[in-house]
């Protein structure tokens, strides 16, 4: 499989019969657009949550030229009217989708939406959404670092019951959270064995993203340094 990224937190991810398109905010590059869109085989559309940087309503008018295209939202997307009911698919904490190509089960998140693990070709992708542990430090007050802390530890335990291991793992490694934006992601490659992990939701911060990657080496992770958007890499 291919995995090449878009922006943000966008990827896109090539199989050999299938593409998956995850929480396009815009296309950067050109590259869905100039490619994705007529690559053969089937054709899946994945939102996370309604936050514009993960969902834009464009996506819905891919249709017009692509009309295989399989959307599958979380339902948040529905609630909030950013697209209508018969627009997609709509996936809720711990609903599953599955055909005959993939399978897509919808995790927690620790501010809307959902996360998603993807199983397709034997191996288990997980993309984060917003699942985090998202707290300013020094902004912070103690007890809004606790509870913080407490919710996104209780999204993990519930993933892990599940999720030993994954291939890959798309994980938000901010730095607008000051001091402690790597925790996260520290806690999650603590808890769940990650062959390839990918930072995302940085901005253009590549720098700050990809200090992240002496921690995730010292758990076993191979760790992709994002530079660009349009990169690619084979997992």
């Amino acid at each position: 499989m291919k995995l090449t990224y878009i922006y943000h937190s966008c990827f896109a991810i090539e199989g050999e019969w299938f593409t998956i398109i995850l929480d396009y905010f815009k296309d950067a590059g050109g590259i869905v657009h100039d490619y994705l869109l007529t690559r053969p085989g089937k054709f899946y559309v994945m939102a996370t949550h309604f936050h514009p940087d993960h969902f834009n309503p464009e996506v819905l008018r891919w249709k017009e030229e692509r009309p295989d295209i399989i959307y599958i939202f979380s339902k948040d997307i529905l609630k909030h009217r950013r697209a209508g009911k018969e627009d997609a698919l709509y996936l809720k904490k711990l609903d599953v989708y599955e055909d005959d190509t993939i399978r897509v089960k919808a995790y927690g998140s620790t501010d809307v939406g959902v996360s998603f693990l993807i199983e397709a070709e034997d191996k288990k992708i997980f993309h984060a959404g917003d699942l985090n542990n998202w707290h300013w430090n020094e902004e912070s007050t103690p007890e809004e670092i606790e509870t913080a802390e407490k919710a996104y530890l209780g999204e993990l335990k519930i993933i892990n019951k599940d999720i030993k291991s994954v291939n890959l793992a798309m994980f938000p490694v901010d730095p607008r959270l000051g001091k402690d934006y790597m925790r996260g992601a520290e806690q999650f490659v603590d808890r769940i064995q990650t062959a390839l992990f990918v930072p995302m939701h940085f901005d253009e911060e590549y720098a700050k993203a990809n200090a992240f990657k002496a921690y995730a080496e010292s758990k076993g992770c191979e760790f992709i340094s994002l530079t660009h958007v349009g990169q690619t890499v084979e997992f």
